[in-house]
């Protein structure tokens, strides 16, 4: 199993990196994530997992060993595949869809695309605990009750801020400052909407 690459970053696109490694151009499939974070710097490292396929072998990178232990936990919950799990990976960052799973958030989760109910609830069911369990959890901050983040939402209704808008940013502010009041959550929406 190849772990990682380290060599020189020859092509970086929001889909795929190319890196030189000894004279060997690998083709790494990335997420937008992982997109966001790898520098424009001439060497990187990137965590790897190798898929074989009958029709395929693919490379899908990482930044962190984290994201790439929680792609493994994604393609391991039947309906999900690799593009999907990228996908995922694509649309929301690796710790909120841990928030959302431990939480059981089945909207967010739903929100992305290619994922229906079922596959949502199945997500839910079967990783749950894993995540729970895993040094990724760690990684989760201690995230106030949903009371808060509603009433919080709410009261920034009222003031005329879409609730989709409202929603980013108050999950912003909460990861980044969990013992907030709403009070405190409102007024620092309100600095950034």
């Amino acid at each position: 199993m190849i772990t990682h690459l380290q060599g020189k970053l020859v092509e970086k696109n929001p889909t795929h990196l190319v890196i030189d490694c000894q004279g060997v151009g690998y083709e790494v499939h990335i997420s937008l994530h992982t997109f966001g974070q790898i520098p424009d710097q001439e060497n990187v490292r990137v965590y790897t997992h190798l898929q074989i396929r009958e029709d395929a072998h693919q490379i899908f990178g990482f930044f962190t060993s984290q994201e790439r232990t929680l792609f493994r936990l994604l393609i391991g919950v039947s309906g999900i595949g690799a593009s999907t799990a990228r996908s995922m990976l694509s649309s929301m960052e690796p710790t909120q869809i841990q928030q959302a799973v431990i939480q059981e958030d089945l909207n967010t989760i739903k929100s992305i695309k290619g994922i229906g109910l079922k596959t949502a609830q199945r997500l839910i069911l079967e990783l749950k605990d894993k995540i729970s369990r895993s040094d990724l959890g760690a990684e989760i901050p201690a995230v106030l009750n949903n009371t808060s983040k509603e009433e919080t939402l709410s009261a920034l209704e009222v003031l005329g801020y879409t609730r989709k808008a409202s929603e980013k940013i108050v999950d912003q502010l909460i990861q980044a400052s969990p013992d907030s009041s709403v009070e405190q959550l409102i007024k620092g929406a309100l600095n950034k909407l």
